[in-house]
Parts: C-alpha cells; structure tokens; sequence
C-alpha cells in the first residue's frame, strides 16, 4: 500500500509542479516516448535474467504492494510453533515429532499455527531441520552450519529479484537518453520544412524522453527495488529466528529459552515483550476438537 501511496505522491507533486509553473501538461504525454524507453527496458531485463528470476520478481512485486508479510503477529506465531515443538520433543522425545514434521496439515500443533502452515519455505525449512535433528549423527555446531549454508544460499536467491529490478532503474535513464537522440534525429529531419512550431515540439517530445526516463527510474521503479529490498530483509530475519530457536533446542535449553533466544534476534518493530510473549507461553492452547490444553 505504501508502494502506492508514494507513487502517487510523485505523479501529484511532478504534475503539480510542472503545472503550477505554467506548464502544458499535455506536453508530457508522448506515448511513443515511453513505448521506446518502456519497451527498451522491458526487453533488456527479459534477456539478462532467467524464469526462476521473473518468476520472483512477480511474486515481491506482489508481496510489496499487499505490504510487509511478516508482521509481528507471525513472528509470534513462529515463537510459539518453536516452542509448542520442542515442548513436546522434551517430554515425549524428538521421535514423537515425527507425525507432526511428515505431515504438518495434519499436525495439531501446526494447524494452531495458520500463519506458518500457509508459508510452505518456512514450513519446509522447520521440518526439514527437525527431521535433521531426528536422525541425529551431528552435533550442535554441525547443525548451525547446515542450517547456515542453507540460510546463505536462500538469502542469496531473495537478493536477485531486486537486484534485476535495480538494474532497470539503472538503465531506465539510458534508455531515455535514447528516445531523446531519436527525438533530436527526427528532429534535425525536419529542419528543411520550415515550420517552427513543428521544430519546437519535436525538440520538446525529445526532451520529455530525457524526463521520463530519469522520473521513471528514480521515482517508480528504484523504489519498488528498494521495497523488495525491505521484503526480502524480512524473510531473512524470520528463518534466522527459526534457525536460532531450533539451535538453542538442539543446544539443551528448554523450550522458553531458546524461545527467548529467538526473540531477541527480531527487529525492535516486530519483537513481542518478555512478558507480552510469556503470556502467550502461558495462555491455553486449542485442540482439535476445540478443547484447551
């Protein structure tokens, strides 16, 4: 939403300014101008980057216009799930966790979890972990290397939608060079007919693909970049969360420490109270069968 509003706000102050400054704004209409800047762009990014990339890209473009997809609501959510797991493993042992990571639609605990149960990354990458540990044959520091590799390589692939997106914006001033130098070509063109005003606008429509570019860039599509930048952090800050939770279970701490330990690896806007999140700790949970436990 904020994606938007910001948008907006830039189309209102160029266009208000512009105006405001006596200013025709029918002017800056030149519709082959942006087919030559929009297009040149479109194409080059389609040919520098792969499907998977495109891909991405669609799917932050659409996260950033929805807004931020974790709030503190779901870190919550995730504290919990960790903790209502490794409370288990301690009473019952890690091998009861079996059904729940196989299956985790059908896992009670999880299903108290819709948040988590919908984000399938972050459901994998808790299953799979604990699967880990299930089978055992590692030690601590082994499983937070793996668990590292795997966080690195996923932080990794999260970096290139907006990395390609990035690298638009910095083309789209190029590209608006080029509409202008096709402008002034068809401009020096028509220098022998003799018509002024023609010149005039010409020269104009050349130096609006110049405006558009540079406002294109700078105003639109560098801040989507910058706002998939933002999702992206925030994924990141979530699997860490869940990396260091599992971490400290796997350590030998009991449950509401390493839930704690997971805590303060948030960011202050997203991070629950030490007593804000030990109520949660405290408060009964449902079953399936819509009793409390």
């Amino acid at each position: 939403m904020l994606i938007i509003i910001g948008a907006i706000i830039v189309l209102l102050s160029v266009g208000f300014g512009y105006v405001l400054s006596h200013g025709q704004l029918m002017a800056l209409w030149q519709p082959f101008e942006l087919l030559i800047i929009g297009g040149a762009a479109f194409g080059a990014y389609l040919s520098s980057n792969p499907m998977p990339v495109h891909k991405a890209v669609l799917r932050y473009i659409i996260v950033v216009l929805k807004g931020a997809p974790y709030k503190r609501k779901n870190y919550v959510e995730l504290l919990l799930l960790l903790h209502d797991l490794l409370q288990k493993s301690k009473v019952e042992g890690l091998l009861k966790l079996e059904n729940d990571i196989d299956e985790p639609h059908g896992s009670e605990i999880f299903k108290r979890y819709p948040s988590i149960l919908a984000n399938h990354e972050a459901q994998t990458f808790i299953c799979d972990n604990l699967r880990i540990l299930i089978g055992g044959g590692l030690d601590t520091f082994q499983f937070q290397e793996l668990m590292e590799l795997e966080l690195e390589t996923h932080h990794q692939e999260s970096e290139l939608p907006s990395s390609a997106v990035t690298k638009v914006a910095d083309a789209l001033p190029g590209f608006g060079i080029v509409a202008a130098v096709l402008g002034i070509v068809i401009t020096m063109g028509s220098l022998g007919d003799g018509d002024t005003a023609a010149l005039g606008l010409h020269v104009a429509a050349a130096l609006v693909g110049t405006f558009l570019g540079i406002l294109l860039a700078y105003g639109f599509v560098a801040p989507v970049a910058t706002a998939m930048e933002h999702a992206a952090r925030d994924e990141a800050k979530f699997f860490e969360c869940a990396k260091v939770c599992m971490l400290a279970g796997a350590q030998g701490y009991n449950p509401k420490t390493a839930v704690e330990f997971a805590r303060k690896v948030l960011f202050h806007k997203d991070r629950p109270t030490f007593d804000e999140l030990d109520g949660y700790l405290r408060a009964p949970r449902k079953t399936d069968d819509g009793s409390t436990e």
